[in-house]
């Protein structure tokens, strides 16, 4: 385990992203339950507020993810003591800032409404993809070409084609999460872009126009997915980011 570690991680100088990623990961926890808490009326813990302002915590993210992110570009050694500086600063900037995703996608204080559960999916899909980076996957499957085929240029141009056309052709057909995946792991891309697109997607709407049993079974694969996944992935969502407000029942 200590070999894999070294040649996987610090030899080819993967440890600043080992830092971001656990430094963003345990500040997007540690943000998760002090807002809990908050939430809660539990602890020592407030909203930080500035002359009647509500002083969000993706403001010190941005700060902090500037900071960090500049300070990694202007590090000349990249392996050294202020590249594992800047790391841990941008992983914590990240985190605050990804945490409050939903805020600013919708531009409005939406954390604990069910808009705000994008917020905890934007987490963990950055998660995965910074564990298939410290892996050793590279974008596009240039990591399954050897050497001597990196070299040839057709070969390493066509590879990146190929794969980017199964990533664009899955993110059109609606498939966000494997699109994002697939640029990783091409296989995944690979299986979204043969499967049937899901309802509502650009793909959908442009080639199901005039093919009505393709769009029934569309809709009825998609009906299917959602209604087997959608509860495990919102206990999922809930446990790490606490469950949404319930909205009032609306009156007779």
């Amino acid at each position: 385990m200590g070999h894999w570690f070294y040649r996987n991680i610090v030899e080819p100088g993967k440890l600043p992203l080992l830092l971001a990623l656990a430094s963003f990961v345990l500040t997007f926890l540690i943000t998760r339950v002090v807002t809990r808490l908050i939430r809660a009326g539990k602890g020592p813990f407030g909203n930080v507020s500035s002359g009647g302002l509500h002083i969000h915590h993706v403001v010190p993210g941005v700060v902090l993810t500037v900071i960090g992110g500049f300070g990694a570009v202007a590090t000349t050694n990249h392996s050294g003591i202020g590249a594992g500086v800047c790391a841990v600063i941008f992983g914590i900037g990240a985190g605050l800032l990804l945490d409050e995703f939903a805020l600013i996608l919708h531009l409005d204080d939406v954390y604990w409404s069910e808009a705000g559960r994008k917020s905890v999916e934007v987490v963990v899909l950055t998660t995965a993809l910074l564990l298939l980076l410290l892996g050793g996957y590279a974008p596009l499957g240039v990591n399954d070409l050897s050497a001597d085929e990196r070299e040839d240029r057709r070969l390493f141009l066509l590879t990146l084609a190929v794969n980017f056309a199964f990533v664009l052709i899955t993110l059109i057909k609606g498939k966000l999460r494997m699109a994002v995946l697939g640029a990783l792991v091409p296989l995944v891309a690979i299986f979204g872009a043969v499967r049937l697109a899901r309802p509502g997607s650009l793909w959908s709407r442009h080639f199901y126009r005039r093919r009505p049993k393709a769009r029934a079974k569309s809709r009825l694969r998609s009906y299917r997915h959602d209604r087997r996944w959608d509860k495990p992935r919102r206990k999922f969502q809930d446990l790490i980011g606490g469950a949404p407000d319930r909205r009032p029942e609306a009156g007779p």
